[in-house]
């Protein structure tokens, strides 16, 4: 292919829309009309011989094509953007990373191993939470750079996604030491009848814990179900219950001696997974974090403080 015949005007027209996931918002923003910028791709897709989207009505999905097609125009017009940002002095010089992390996970675990970009000040970072079929949808539509989920996702040509493993992490019970300091649990045969706060059948690990129960005909006296792991620290913090969740989540109180192990069994363990679509092009700097050497120590907290001579952009949808 001749690089010189390619249209980049229509190829922005393309990225755009690629973007706003809807032709509508894109002429919108762009100041033109809706068929105006239809014809552009077409001549787009004529030029490269392959349908960029597949349409459904008015719905618009990126083929196999117009994913690699948009990945690589997000690398030329997101630099571009980059440049006049760093030119102007404004934030779009930096590079810009979106996390989509699910929901049932550690607030820790994702500060743990974001840290490498949070110490640097070139990155503009923003964090939204969900389910994960929400945010493998954001991820192949582009909205995100990578999600990170405790399950990995299956890829096929309809979702092109890589699931690279993080790390695994064996699931602890824990509790207040003013009450549970010296105490030893075999898990499971000494929880029937033991008080306990527990993730939600949504987690996994709940799922794990209730099996090994039900086989070994234990039955733990369920006091509290939580969905989110903030609020499952503070009901292992607060309450007088053995709660059962991934160490990383109590790190901080675990270490000032808030919290206590009270029990522990090999048969549970939470996997952590780096989702991103696959073949697709990441920022260098999330690129370099991909790579378990590069995220360091993803269970335990840093000792030295995040320090930056310009603090990043955080946003964090919690």
């Amino acid at each position: 292919m001749d690089i010189n015949q390619l249209n980049f005007k229509h190829l922005f027209y393309f990225w755009r829309v690629a973007k706003q996931g809807s032709l509508t918002h894109a002429a919108e923003q762009i100041h033109t009309s809706q068929s105006a910028l239809s014809t552009q791709i077409r001549q787009l897709e004529n030029r490269l011989g392959t349908p960029l989207f597949d349409r459904q009505g008015r719905h618009l999905e990126l083929t196999a094509t117009g994913q690699q097609v948009f990945a690589y125009a997000e690398s030329i017009f997101g630099l571009g953007e980059q440049m006049l940002g760093w030119l102007e002095g404004r934030d779009e010089g930096a590079t810009r990373v979106r996390v989509g992390s699910v929901s049932t996970m550690s607030r820790n675990f994702q500060v743990n191993w974001l840290r490498p970009l949070l110490r640097d000040p070139t990155i503009v970072l923003s964090v939204d939470s969900g389910s994960l079929e929400t945010l493998v949808e954001r991820l192949l539509r582009h909205q995100l750079d990578v999600v990170l989920a405790n399950e990995p996702v299956s890829s096929d040509p309809t979702r092109p996604t890589s699931s690279r493993f993080l790390g695994s992490q064996v699931i602890s019970l824990v509790g207040r030491a003013d009450r549970w300091s010296g105490t030893a649990l075999r898990v499971p045969e000494d929880l029937d009848g033991v008080e306990m706060a527990m993730p939600s059948v949504r987690h996994g690990v709940r799922l794990q814990f209730d099996a090994l129960c039900f086989s070994a005909g234990v039955q733990p006296r369920l006091r509290a179900e939580i969905d989110d792991m903030t609020m499952l620290r503070l009901i292992a913090r607060d309450s007088g219950w053995i709660t059962v969740l991934p160490e990383v989540v109590v790190q901080d109180e675990l270490h000032s001696g808030e919290l206590v192990h009270v029990g522990q069994s090999s048969q549970l363990t939470e996997h952590f997974y780096a989702i991103t679509v696959r073949h697709g092009h990441l920022a260098g700097p999330l690129s370099r974090l991909l790579s378990r050497e590069a995220a360091g120590d993803i269970f335990t907290d840093a000792s030295d403080p995040i320090q930056s001579t310009r603090t990043p952009s955080c946003s964090l949808d919690d």
